[in-house]
């Protein structure tokens, strides 16, 4: 049979259906059909005429009710004169629903009015810019509302709407009495919820003008690698076309995450100071209400100003400070679906402990820690990786030595609360405030408008996409854990950067800003010894540490910071000012020998650290503590380094015994907790020990029995022999530098707090500071300091009559003086 035997529309699908088997024969893809317009439902052709027409009926009827004497053919005749705009109205949508048959079966139809009529009209209406197009569409609303209540009016008063216009102002005017009535009562009974919402929903949202901003990208020290990233953003800002031009977008959203006081925010600031937007500052809580709906009200209303701001400006800058707050719409899901997990592994994990305690070994806590910290605080001598390990994560069992809980690349010296409050979920937030701020910042390219959303799709068109707003959202926090995963999506938050510690050329440029504001008198070398001992120091804990040091100079009545002042400084910040308390003789020699032992195996045996304060004064429960700062920015740790680490642990209780006779205090216990937990965790998890499989990971992660693994060396005789071997070594190390403990046990009891340098002075025998060491290298000098140290353990063991007096350098030199004169003389009377 012929195709064309066939009807129209069959023989339209028979050739559809023979050109795509004739393709699909041939191997090729089949033809996409030519476009045409989708078909219409009876419903949507005929809506409008029955409106219409109706609408036509309606005025008819109204014409023959008001006179009886009114003939229906008489009423059609005069409702076509006098409302012909409906009968034009008809034909039109007549002639509109005739258009759109064509269109939907010609498609040379089709394109020539969507492309060649429609579509250049579009692009004449684009030649106006956005802000210009938003105030002419609204004044056609306003032109069109007034026009339709116009229209009402003269119906019911039975007027043209020529002759309406004219009766209107006195007939307001005449009802003016009953309109404020009407008014006063709207205004009393919904204005005091308005009012009350209203207020609500304001505050926490600050707007800066471009005027207002003066910080610039080089106000931001030690972030050159952050600044260089963000510098990328702020062009595509200023030129969108660069990228979108090239088929990309423009990223709208950078979250900035890191410690406290790196200059998250002070880098915002500098955007919106570089690119001369406007910069809205929202408070962390902003988003915080008593009332149920008041944190979305303040969300649209942030997101309104947002958009009004960039069409005026061409962009605006929000930046969410403390982002965190924003909370976690999935925490309590998801602690119910990681209960069965969590309880598996603690499961594990008990079964684990129960298997090493019966070998003698227990696990170390942080509460056990804490009533063991009295002496020696066991942890200001350690990396900042050790500490983590020790106090940070003693109960978890995830992670490794070297490495953060969030996998390779984070030090686990530097943790991440997991900490979750505000909008979403559990911390007092606004239910449904999250979601409006994630539908706000992925919905900003849906159409906008009553008339452009409704009226237009009720006239069969499509919707105009709303103009494009240049909103760049930029977020801080120091807790990036706790964010939705929803609101860091691309799309939502499409760059991520770290701005981390600053490196130690950054903290050098920091310094220097901050001590050109103030009179100093430190030299550049001073400076970079400054940022060296400074290792995790922020912008904001330099800036502190200067003025700091300008207040210790104004209380000597100075103007200008010396390199004391900014020592004293550091310490104050750092550690705390000194409890107001002296120690008895006795336990004060045995307190400085105990911190002179550490300084010294720390000294002689670290690699990459240096010793930047030892101190015998009581700050709390603490005794006094030999603290160590990096100077290099190192990620991981070796074996050997752990072994160090040890080694500096035992260093105390090692020393007591061997200057007391065997005896010690218990001011040791937070270094053996320290050193037991180190040796440890790097045995059960960095192959320390004999055996080189990670007990945790058998315990956590595996459904097996972790005893079989240790059957031939249990774990607790693996630790104790670690910690004998180190012990030894420990010994071998203080009893080579004998001389060099007890001056520095000499040097503590006299200055209480000796720097990093005097350390140093004292162990070379070179001039500090504060301490002159070559003082303490002079041969007479062992004899006297042997001679006190023997007072002091006479005393320690109770002797009555053994009364201790700290010998003076000056005591020391006179003696060397006397001893020198004496052997001169004898040396005369010998030649005599």
């Amino acid at each position: 049979m012929d195709l064309s035997d066939l009807p129209g529309g069959l023989a339209g699908t028979a050739a559809e259906g023979a050109a795509e088997a004739a393709a699909a024969a041939n191997g090729l893809p089949p033809a996409d059909p030519p476009p045409v317009r989708k078909p219409a439902a009876i419903w949507d052709r005929i809506k409008f005429l029955l409106l219409f027409g109706a609408l036509f009926l309606f005025v008819v009827a109204a014409q023959v009710s008001g006179n009886p004497l009114m003939t229906w053919g008489d009423a059609f005749s005069i409702e076509a004169r006098s409302s012909w705009w409906l009968l034009a109205l008809i034909g039109v949508e007549m002639a509109r629903q005739v258009h759109m048959f064509i269109g939907e079966r010609s498609s040379p139809y089709y394109v020539f009015w969507t492309d060649r009529v429609f579509g250049r009209a579009e692009k004449r209406m684009l030649r106006l810019d956005d802000w210009n197009r938003f105030r002419a569409s609204r004044a056609a609303k306003w032109i069109i509302t007034l026009l339709v209540a116009l229209f009402i009016y003269a119906r019911v008063v039975h007027l043209s709407m020529f002759d309406a216009v004219v009766q209107v102002p006195s007939d307001l005017w005449s009802a003016i009495p009953l309109l404020l009535q009407v008014v006063l009562l709207l205004v009393i009974v919904v204005g005091q919820f308005v009012a009350i919402f209203w207020f609500m929903s304001k505050g926490g949202v600050e707007v800066y003008y471009p005027d207002d901003v003066k910080t610039r990208f080089t106000d931001v020290w030690g972030q050159d690698h952050v600044v260089s990233r963000v510098k990328e953003n702020v062009f595509y800002l200023e030129h969108p076309e660069e990228i979108e031009g090239k088929g990309g977008y423009v990223p709208g959203g950078i979250l900035l995450w890191g410690p406290p006081g790196t200059g998250k925010t002070l880098l915002a600031e500098a955007v919106a100071g570089e690119t001369g937007k406007p910069y809205v500052f929202i408070d962390p809580g902003a988003f915080q209400a008593m009332f149920m709906g008041v944190g979305i009200l303040k969300v649209k209303s942030l997101f309104r100003k947002l958009r009004k701001l960039a069409l005026r400006y061409g962009g605006v800058i929000a930046f969410f400070d403390e982002a965190d707050s924003l909370g976690n719409r999935g925490q309590l899901s998801q602690g119910f679906n990681r209960g069965s997990e969590r309880a598996a592994s603690s499961h594990r994990t008990a079964h684990l402990a129960s298997h090493l305690g019966a070998h003698g070994w227990r696990a170390p806590s942080y509460a056990d820690g804490l009533a063991d910290l009295t002496g020696c605080n066991g942890l200001h001598y350690l990396t900042d990786q050790a500490k983590a390990e020790v106090v940070g994560h003693r109960a978890s069992t995830a992670g490794g030595l070297g490495f953060g809980p969030d996998g390779p690349g984070r030090p686990s010296g530097r943790t991440v609360n997991r900490v979750v409050a505000g909008m979403g979920g559990m911390g007092g937030g606004d239910m449904g405030t999250l979601q409006a701020l994630l539908a706000e910042m992925s919905g900003l390219k849906k159409p906008r408008g009553f008339l452009n959303r409704v009226v237009r799709r009720a006239l069969g068109m499509k919707p105009k996409p709303p103009p494009k707003y240049r909103i760049l959202i930029m977020m801080a926090t120091n807790m990036p854990n706790s964010l939705d995963e929803a609101l860091l999506r691309p799309g939502r938050i499409d760059r991520q950067y770290e701005v981390g510690y600053p490196s130690k050329e950054g903290r050098i440029k920091t310094y220097e800003g901050y001590l050109a504001k103030v009179k100093h008198e430190l030299t550049d070398d001073q400076v970079e010894r400054l940022a060296t001992m400074s290792t995790e120091a922020t912008g904001a804990t330099i800036k502190d540490t200067v003025n700091e040091a300008l207040t210790q100079a104004i209380k000597d009545g100075r103007e200008v910071i010396t390199w004391a002042d900014i020592l004293r400084a550091r310490v104050i910040k750092e550690h705390g000012l000194p409890d107001d308390h002296e120690h008895i003789e006795r336990e004060r020699h045995s307190i400085a020998l105990h911190e002179a032992c550490h300084a010294v195996v720390a000294y002689r045996l670290q690699r990459g650290r240096v010793i930047d304060m030892a101190t015998i004064e009581r700050r709390g429960g603490v005794g006094g503590f030999v603290a160590s700062v990096n100077v290099e920015d190192s990620m991981f740790q070796w074996k050997s380094e752990v072994e160090i680490q040890v080694m500096v642990s035992l260093a105390s209780l090692v020393g007591e015994r061997m200057f007391f006779d065997g005896d010690n205090t218990v001011g040791v216990g937070g270094d053996l907790r320290s050193a037991t937990y180190l040796v440890s965790r790097s045995i059960s998890m960095a192959a320390m020990g004999d055996t080189i499989s990670s007990w945790l990971t058998l315990a956590n992660d595996l459904p097996i029995n972790p005893i079989a693994v240790d059957a031939d060396r249990p774990f607790g005789e693996q630790v104790e022999a670690k910690l004998q071997a180190l012990y030894r070594r420990t010994e071998d190390v203080l009893a080579a530098n004998r001389h060099e403990v007890l001056a520095l046990t000499h040097a503590l009891e006299t200055h209480k707090t000796i720097t990093g340098e005097d350390v140093e002075a004292i162990m070379e025998g070179r001039e500090g500071p504060t301490v002159d060491g070559r003082r303490y290298h002079e041969p007479e000098f062992l004899d006297i300091a042997e001679e006190y140290h023997h007072s002091a353990l006479r005393a320690h063991r109770g002797a009555n009559g053994s009364e201790l007096h700290l010998p003076e350098l000056d005591r020391v030199a006179a003696t060397a003086t006397d001893q020198t004169a004496s052997s001169s003389s004898s040396a005369v009377a010998e030649t005599d």
